[in-house]
């Protein structure tokens, strides 16, 4: 054969295979892209059943929102997942982030009572309090029976100066739920920041004999006590609640509001101040 000949063969032969590799290509890729071939597709995720998700409730915060956040990407109208995310956001002071968790769950279901809830517990923390009442009076109306969104819609109602409708919340909140510690917490702390400590004192003694009590009604009455200079009945709560460290923090603490709030530091202005912060 002659070397023109030979070499019209060769390219003849590497034109055939790069043909048949092509062809080879193009029936993978057709095979992957066609169902029905062996060629298996990516499993779809799925949904946490009920023990996983009991499991990560009982987690930190971090861990919970990453649980939650990934629960919704499944499934966007899964309430459960909304709500938690959204209390996950709230527990580690992610406030905006908490909003909107519950604000994108309401775009898909818009009388769900809990996210209603949760967006107004948001706006509270975010010291914007007004773009929530709306959230909860509209909760409050789906679930007249049920004490939480009065409590909360209280809180909303105290933080833009609403004083008597927020009082009106608390006391219906009070009617379904008598001695309820939250709301007489909620109820208590508002008298503290308009500088009623005494009534204060009274609702938050009703709130703490109560065997639902939570730490937090119990520390808010330490620091009623220690702000009206009752630091021993005070110090007795915070030992028995807190580690000595932080214990010692509140006590010194009180120390400086009680020596600034003397008669030669002006104690009328002082009091204003500490009673305003407690908001």
């Amino acid at each position: 054969m002659s070397r023109t000949a030979l070499r019209l063969a060769t390219v003849a032969g590497l034109t055939v295979a790069l043909n048949l590799g092509a062809q080879a290509a193009w029936a993978q890729t057709t095979s992957a892209q066609t169902p029905g071939t062996n060629t298996p597709a990516p499993a779809p995720r799925t949904p946490a059943g009920a023990q996983e998700r009991a499991a990560y409730d009982r987690m930190d915060p971090l861990s919970r929102s990453a649980f939650w956040a990934g629960q919704q990407e499944i499934n966007p109208a899964d309430a459960e997942a909304g709500v938690k995310l959204a209390q996950a956001l709230l527990d580690m002071g992610a406030n905006d982030q908490a909003v909107q968790a519950a604000e994108r769950l309401l775009v898909l279901q818009p009388d769900n009572v809990e996210a209603l809830m949760m967006l107004g517990r948001g706006h509270i923390a975010r010291g914007q309090a007004f773009y929530g009442v709306a959230a909860l009076e509209k909760a409050r109306a789906l679930a007249p029976n049920d004490w939480r969104p009065l409590s909360l819609l209280g809180v909303a109602y105290q933080q833009v100066r609403r004083t008597d409708d927020a009082r009106a919340a608390w006391n219906e909140g009070l009617r379904l739920s008598p001695d309820n510690p939250a709301i007489l917490t909620n109820a208590a702390m508002a008298l503290a920041a308009s500088g009623d400590a005494g009534s204060a004192e009274v609702l938050l003694r009703r709130a703490a004999s109560r065997p639902d009590a939570t730490l937090k009604t119990r520390l808010n009455l330490a620091m009623v006590l220690g702000l009206q200079g009752k630091t021993a009945e005070a110090e007795q709560i915070l030992r028995r609640d807190l580690p000595p460290e932080a214990a010692d923090r509140n006590l010194q603490w009180f120390a400086a509001r009680m020596a600034a709030a003397s008669p030669t530091t002006g104690a009328g202005a002082e009091a204003a101040r500490t009673w305003s912060s407690l908001q």
